[in-house]
Parts: structure tokens; sequence; C-alpha cells
């Protein structure tokens, strides 16, 4: 019985150090030395630039009306005949209108993923003249960090140019 049960002990530990500890070590290492930033993580002082969050008064620029929760993943699944997505979309659009900001379709709709960090160049642009009121900042001065966060498409034609909303009022926040 031991005879049997010796050489599968003896595998079973051959693959636990293999599998169990070499493999993991040496992704880590690998990860560590060719992608350091996004093994690390990437949170900053104000979130992650790949998670979308709220941001709360006039003085940023705002993303999509995604998830209250950034936790809770997911679309809403609310179809074209809904009357919550009617209600909400007309709501978005007249708290838009109110800070005289002029709604874009990103703007009173929700992502796919309900976490969305980035909007398009129109949908940044739509909120500078508000922005730069609120900042007490140059509405140029404004326009000219949106052109600067700009990220074109991957390999220039891959999707298309989006700016990560995190990023922009991190800069937004130093140039005031």
């Amino acid at each position: 019985m031991v005879r049997l049960l010796r050489p599968a002990l003896g595998l079973c530990a051959v693959f636990f150090v293999i599998l169990g500890l070499a493999y993991p070590l040496a992704a880590t290492g690998i990860a560590q030395t060719l992608m350091g930033h996004q093994a690390n993580g990437s949170l900053t002082a104000n979130g992650s630039p790949l998670v979308g969050q709220r941001w709360s008064g006039a003085r940023w620029f705002h993303g999509r009306p995604d998830a209250d929760n950034p936790m809770a993943t997911g679309g809403t699944n609310l179809g074209p005949r809904s009357k919550l997505l009617v209600t909400d979309t007309r709501d978005q659009i007249k708290a838009l209108r109110a800070a005289r900001i002029n709604p874009t379709p990103d703007l009173v709709t929700t992502s796919g993923s309900g976490v969305d960090p980035d909007i398009a160049p129109a949908d940044a642009y739509a909120q500078a003249k508000s922005v730069a009121r609120a900042a007490g900042l140059p509405l140029r001065e404004v326009r000219r960090l949106i052109a600067t966060h700009v990220q074109e498409p991957q390999f220039g034609f891959l999707g298309s140019a989006y700016i990560n909303v995190l990023q922009l009022n991190e800069a937004l926040a130093r140039l005031s």
C-alpha cells in the first residue's frame, strides 16, 4: 500500500512546487519586469483611471452617468421603451442644460459596463465653458487642456478618440 502511495505523493509534491510556487513567481517576475505600472495597480490619489468616478460640482469634468456604485459593474438592461430610461435621460438632459452644458448622447446615456472612465472629446468640449467659468480659468486654457488629453485611436484606426476623465480632472486641479 505504501509502495503505491509513495509515487503519487511524490508527484503531488513536484507539481505543487512547479505549479504552486515556481509558475506564480515566474509570472509575477515577468509582469513586474515588462509591465511594472500595470502589475502594481493603477490607483492614484483620486481613484483609478480604469474605472469611472463620480465628480461633484461644476468645477470638474463629468463622465457618463454610470453606476452609482463603481463595484456594481454592468449595464442597466433598460430597453429603448423603458419609462425609467426615458425619465432618467430627460432628468440628465435637464441637469446638463441647467449647468449650461449642451447635452451630448454620451453625457446622457450610460455605458455598457456601467463604469466607463472615458468620454469622447466632443463631450469634454461641451463641458469646457461651464468648467472654465466654475474654475475661474480662461476658456482657451481649458480647451487647450482638453486638446492635450485626447488619446487617439489605437494604431490610428482601432476605436475612436477618447479622454480619460480622471486624468483630465487631475490636470485641471494642477492648472488651477
